[in-house]
C-alpha cells in the first residue's frame, strides 16, 4: 500500500547503521560506584546483539514467537529488542515498576517464549508464572552471571553464531502494551515498517541531528514515543544516548551526560518552569530584576520577528548571560531544543523555554501510530499547535460525532505507521478503524489553512454539565497543575450543576505558604485548615478566570494528601491520569461537594 524507504526493516537498519558508525560512543551508563558515565560503542553493542542473537536460536526461538523484557532503558534493553527481531521474533516490552497482575496479562496475552528481567528481585516475584503460562520456557536475569542469566546466554551465542535474518517491512516487530486509561491493556501490533518509517519522518524534520548529537534518555522504550522517537531514530546519525539514573537524579545526570537534544513529556518541563519561578521569586532582588528584564526584553524580540530595538537586544543579551545562561547550564549546557508530546505543553511554559533559548516542539501521536502523526520542528513551527503530518501521512477532521455545533471534530489518520491491529482483539481493532482504513483517534483537533494540527480536546474524555456546556477536563487540570503550590488536580462535574476539582497540594511549598501565613499545625491537619482551602480556592479561581468561562472554573475543591501515583493505579506508566480509577477512590468526597 505504501511504497516504504529502505531499510524498511530495524534488522537491516541496526546492521547498517552500527557497520557505518561502530567507532562511535552509543550508549552511556552511569557506575553506581564512580558515578561517572562510561560508554560504549556502536560496534560493541553490535557485538552482544550478534551474540545474544545466537542465544536466543541456540535456546530454539523462532520466526514470530515472542520475548518480553521487564526492565527500564539500559543497554540490554536494547541489545535483547535487536537480537530478538534479528530472528524475526516478536519483542514485548513491559515497565519495571509495574504491578505483577499486569506482567502476568501481557505474557500470557503475547505467548511470551523468552522473558529478561532486570534483577533478582524481580526473578523471584516472576519465577512460578513458568509453571502457570504455557508458553513461558526461560527466565533470564540481565544483573548478574548465573546459569540463567543473560551474560550466559550471550557466552552460548558467541560460541554458536547463528546469522540474523531479515524480515518483511509488514512483519510485526514490537507489541507496544498500552498502559490504558480504562480497562486491561491492548497489545498494539507494530510491524518493522510501521517504525522505520516513522523514525525516518521525524529524523527528516531535525537536520540538527548528527552524530555529535546526544539524548538524555527520559521516557520509557516500553512505551512507543521513546523507542520510536530515540532509539530507532538515532541509529540515522549515529548519535549517543546517556541512561538517567532516576527520576530523583535527573538534575545532576543532565549536568554529567550534557545532551544536545532532549525528549521528554510536558511534565518534566513544567517541573522544571515552577522551580526557576520559584527560586527567582526567593531570590528576589537583582537576580529577580534581571530575570524579568530578560524574559520581557526576549518576549519583545519575539513578536517583533527579531526586529526588535538595539536597547532591548541589548537588555536580553546582559539577562542572557548572567541568567539564562545558568539555567541552560542546568540542562548540561549543550541543549539547542527538545521534543514533547504525550500531552500539550501550556502554552507560557513553551514560550518561557523558547525564550531562554531552549525551544521546546511539540509532536503528537498515539501507540497505535508508531506514536508520531504531526510534529513541529525548527524550520516547520506555529505557536499552539502540534505540528504538520510527518511525510506520507493525512490527516482529516470527522465531525460527524460532534454534536456541540464546534468547528472541531475528531482527528483521523492514515499511513505508513498505522498499527497492524491490537493483539488478540479484532473487535477492538475493527472499532478504531474506520471502512476506508483510517485510524480514528479519540481526540478532538482542527487543521488550519496551512495544514497546522490543533488539538482541541479528548472525545471520551469531554463532558456535558447539567446546563449542556460542554467540558474538556484535561486543559483545566494542565493549567491548575501550572500554579507552583499545586501537584496535581482532577476536576470533576460530569451531569453536574457545577464543576468541582479534587486538589493535591504541594506539600513543600504548602509548608512555606502556612509558616507565611502563621498557621502551625502537621500537614494532614494543615489542607483541612479553612485559612490553606481558602488560599487554594482563590488562587486557583483566579488563575483560571482568564482564560475559562465562569461554567469551566470549579467552584468547591477537594484537598487531599496523597498524590496520585502508578503504583496505586491513578496514573498510567507515561503518567497520564486515569480519571476513573481517581473518581472510584474519591467518589463519596467528590459528591459531597455537591452537598455541602
Amino acid at each position: 500500500m505504501f511504497e516504504i524507504e529502505k531499510p524498511d526493516n530495524l534488522v537491516e537498519h541496526f546492521e547498517i547503521s552500527t557497520e557505518k558508525f561502530k567507532n562511535n560512543l552509543f550508549f552511556g551508563t552511569k557506575n553506581p560506584q564512580t558515578l561517572e558515565y562510561e560508554w560504549i560503542t556502536y560496534g560493541d553493542v553490535r557485538n552482544r546483539v550478534d551474540n545474544l542473537r545466537s542465544g536466543l536460536a541456540n535456546y530454539g526461538l523462532q520466526k514470530d514467537e515472542a520475548v518480553g523484557i521487564i526492565a527500564t532503558n539500559r543497554t540490554e534493553w536494547a541489545v535483547a529488542m535487536f537480537a530478538t527481531v534479528g530472528l524475526g521474533g516478536r519483542y514485548i516490552p513491559m515497565y519495571q515498576n509495574e504491578i505483577l497482575r499486569t506482567w502476568q496479562y501481557i505474557i500470557r496475552d503475547s505467548s511470551v517464549k523468552v522473558l529478561f528481567v532486570a534483577n533478582m528481585e524481580i526473578y523471584e516475584k516472576i519465577k512460578h508464572l513458568k509453571d502457570e503460562i504455557e508458553s513461558l520456557e526461560h527466565i533470564f536475569v540481565i544483573e548478574g552471571d548465573s546459569e540463567y542469566s543473560m551474560k550466559h546466554l550471550e557466552d552460548v551465542g558467541a560460541k554458536k553464531p547463528v546469522k540474523s535474518v531479515v524480515p518483511k517491512p509488514s512483519d510485526i516487530a514490537v507489541l507496544i502494551y498500552t498502559s490504558g486509561t480504562t480497562g486491561e491493556p491492548k497489545g498494539v501490533l507494530l510491524s518493522h515498517g510501521n517504525l522505520t518509517s516513522n523514525a525516518r519522518a521525524g529524523y527528516h524534520l531535525y537536520s540538527m541531528l548528527n552524530e555529535e548529537s546526544r539524548s538524555i534518555s527520559i521516557l520509557p522504550w516500553a512505551h512507543s514515543y521513546g523507542i520510536t522517537a530515540e532509539l530507532i531514530n538515532w541509529l540515522f546519525f549515529g548519535g549517543s544516548i546517556g541512561f538517567m539514573e532516576k527520576v530523583e537524579s535527573l538534575g545532576s545526570d543532565l549536568e554529567k551526560i550534557q545532551p544536545t537534544f532532549i525528549i521528554a513529556v510536558p511534565r518534566v518541563f513544567n517541573k522544571i518552569f515552577d522551580g526557576i519561578h520559584n527560586v527567582m521569586k526567593e531570590k528576589g532582588g537583582l537576580a529577580k530584576f534581571l530575570f524579568d528584564m530578560g524574559l520581557k526584553s526576549a518576549r519583545t524580540i519575539r513578536l517583533s520577528n527579531g526586529n526588535a530595538s538595539a536597547f532591548t537586544k541589548f537588555k536580553f543579551n546582559i539577562a542572557d548571560k548572567i541568567v539564562f545562561k545558568k539555567f541552560r547550564a542546568k540542562f548540561g549546557g549543550q541543549a539547542k531544543a527538545a521534543l514533547t508530546a504525550s500531552a500539550i505543553m501550556n502554552e507560557n511554559v513553551s514560550l518561557f523555554f523558547r525564550d531562554i533559548g531552549l525551544p521546546v516542539f511539540d509532536c503528537y501521536g498515539l501507540s497505535e501510530t508508531s506514536p508520531a502523526v504531526t510534529m513541529n520542528a525548527p524550520h516547520q513551527f506555529k505557536q499552539g499547535s502540534v505540528g504538520k503530518p510527518l511525510e506520507f501521512i493525512q490527516v482529516r477532521i470527522d465531525r460527524s460525532m460532534i454534536d456541540d455545533k464546534s468547528n472541531d471534530g475528531e482527528i483521523q489518520v492514515f499511513g505508513p505507521n498505522l498499527m497492524q491491529g491490537y493483539h488478540n482483539k479484532p473487535e477492538a481493532t475493527a472499532e478504531i478503524f474506520t471502512p476506508d482504513g483510517w485510524l480514528k483517534t479519540g481526540d478532538r483537533g482542527t487543521i488550519d489553512s496551512d495544514g497546522y494540527v490543533f488539538i482541541t480536546g479528548r472525545i471520551k474524555e469531554q463532558y456535558k454539565l447539567e446546563n449542556g456546556k460542554y467540558v474538556f477536563p484535561a486543559a483545566l487540570e494542565e493549567d491548575i497543575r501550572l500554579l507552583p503550590y499545586i501537584e496535581n488536580a482532577m476536576i470533576y462535574g460530569e451531569g453536574k450543576q457545577y464543576n468541582v476539582c479534587l486538589v493535591i497540594p504541594d506539600i513543600n511549598v504548602l509548608k512555606r505558604i502556612a509558616e507565611q501565613m502563621h498557621v502551625k499545625t502537621n500537614i494532614d491537619k494543615l489542607i483541612h485548615s479553612p485559612i490553606v482551602q481558602e488560599f487554594m480556592k482563590l488562587e486557583i479561581r483566579k488563575h483560571l478566570q482568564d482564560k475559562y468561562s465562569p461554567y469551566e472554573i470549579p467552584r468547591k475543591f477537594l484537598l487531599v494528601n496523597d498524590n496520585f501515583s502508578i503504583e496505586d493505579g491513578t496514573l498510567t506508566q507515561t503518567l497520564k491520569l486515569k480519571r476513573k480509577a481517581v473518581i472510584e477512590k474519591y467518589f463519596q468526597e467528590l459528591e459531597a461537594l455537591y452537598q455541602e
